[in-house]
């Protein structure tokens, strides 16, 4: 379609919606939502619950309801409409109409009815429009055909909105109210395509043995909708649900970033099986916008830096000795317990800075996190150290008999740092059997970490090397 359409679509549909135009069956009384009370409860699945108190003036008898600024990603079937003043109120029918008004409907819409076509040199078309698909085809009151291109099209108008289009999705219900008066209804509903994750902003103290931790919650409204002033909750944990068929939806485009509060200003506390984050304040939430609130600022946390060698996660290759040459990773450690972050923390990516010698912060790197309680231990993968080299060399293979058998492994460590000695965490995971016992280990001191985990704390002298080795035997 031409650009030169386009006002002329936006004076109509601007026309359209001053109007007010709603051309329906009306039963006996018909009514309007007031201005609501809105709470929101966000799931981190994409999914969020509106509650509202609505006010309506009904009459006793079969009444009309419509609220036409609902999201258009809401789940029909999840609504729930309540009379708090009506106990003895029926809710007879309920539909959800999203047939939005838009050029294209209107023109398929109006086929074999009267319309108004000026061109953009002046010229007024009146008469039958008989098409509207690829050019405006319109059968004249003279008996005449004009066909026009849309581009040669300034504006077009129809007496009224064809019955079945609406500006807004809208739900509608025939409720039986048992007496006349204002009522305050309860109005419940589920919809899509609003979420929220948390992000993380971790900075790390020159010597690796603190750290400042910023939480942020990072809401993202899709839905079709905006909720102003809600009372804003947000739940961390993963909900089972059964999936739907999708509904096609428009997409949107995803706009710039609100503006932080300075402050963390998030009460949490546990509910069910889930934990529950709520602002304390009225917030404001924009259809097809991004909104940040800060819930966790813990300063001076104690930290550790340390360097990991497993045979599982370090990228192992093989080398012209037949060891198995891999990366250290870097990682840094803290916990959410009292004397730490003091808070469980919602699964999210948390970035780390670590400050130059000059004071200025450098990203050092990135990992996201599962959904952790207070009290337990964080583990942050920060990347590869660059001076330090693991290989892993199995030294033996051996049946014991027909349902065991011997193995013996030997790791090298390298620090290739000139004036630092350095603690690496050696790693080795037993799956190779059911049942598993080291008969043999240098050093002979080892953590087991889990049911089939071992790990090794090795000190490496700066420029030196060290080894570990040991040997297990496997049973059925």
């Amino acid at each position: 379609m031409s650009r030169k359409l386009i006002p002329a679509l936006i004076a109509l549909s601007l026309l359209v919606v001053a109007g007010g135009v709603l051309l329906m069956t009306q039963p006996s009384h018909a009514v309007e939502a007031q201005q609501p009370t809105l709470d929101l409860t966000v799931y981190n699945s994409n999914i969020g619950l509106v509650k509202e108190i609505r006010q309506f003036d009904l009459s006793a008898g079969v009444n009309q309801v419509a609220v036409t600024d609902v999201p258009s990603q809401i789940i029909p079937e999840s609504v729930h409409f309540r009379s708090l003043d009506d106990p003895q109120a029926v809710v007879l029918e309920q539909n959800y109409e999203y047939d939005i008004v838009g050029s294209q409907k209107l023109l398929q819409k109006y086929v074999d009815q009267p319309i108004v076509v000026i061109t953009q040199d002046g010229g007024k078309h009146e008469g039958v429009l008989l098409s509207g698909a690829d050019d405006i085809i319109i059968q004249a009151k003279e008996g005449g055909v004009d066909v026009l291109k849309y581009d040669q099209v300034r504006q077009f108008s129809f007496p009224a909105l064809p019955e079945g289009l609406i500006t807004r999705p809208t739900l509608k219900w025939l409720v039986d109210a048992s007496k006349a008066g204002k009522q305050d209804i309860e109005l419940a509903y589920l919809t899509n395509g609003i979420t929220w994750e948390s992000n993380y902003v971790l900075v790390l103290a020159q010597d690796s043995s603190k750290l400042d931790l910023d939480g942020w919650i990072t809401l993202d409204n899709r839905s079709g909708a905006a909720y102003k002033d809600a009372r804003l909750k947000l739940v961390a944990g993963e909900i089972n649900r059964v999936q739907p068929a999708p509904m096609p939806y428009a997409e949107y485009e995803r706009k710039a970033m609100g503006q932080p509060a300075n402050a963390p200003q998030v009460e949490q506390r546990e509910f069910a099986e889930y934990h529950l984050y709520e602002i304390p304040r009225p917030v404001t939430i924009k259809d097809n916008q991004t909104k940040q609130i800060q819930f966790l600022s813990a300063r001076d946390v104690p930290a550790e830096k340390i360097f990991v060698f497993d045979s599982r996660s370090s990228n192992l290759r093989p080398t012209d000795s037949g060891a198995m040459k891999g990366a250290i990773s870097v990682k840094v450690r803290f916990n959410t317990g009292e004397k730490g972050v003091d808070a469980q923390l919602p699964a999210g990516v948390i970035r780390l800075y670590q400050p130059d010698v000059d004071g200025s912060p450098l990203f050092i790197g990135e990992d996201r996190i599962d959904h952790t309680p207070k009290g337990e231990d964080v583990t942050l993968t920060v990347g590869r150290a660059f001076d330090l080299v693991g290989e892993r060399l199995q030294t033996e293979q051996k049946r014991l008999g027909e349902k065991a058998w011997r193995e013996s492994y030997e790791i090298t460590l390298r620090n290739h740092k000139k004036d630092q000695d350095v603690k690496i965490h050696v790693v080795e995971h037993l799956y190779n059997g059911m049942n598993w016992e080291i008969t043999k280990a240098s050093p002979e001191d080892y953590n087991q970490l889990n049911s089939n985990t071992i790990e090794w704390v090795i000190s490496v002298p700066a420029g030196g090397d060290a080894t570990v080795s040991y040997t297990v035997e496997y049973s059925q």
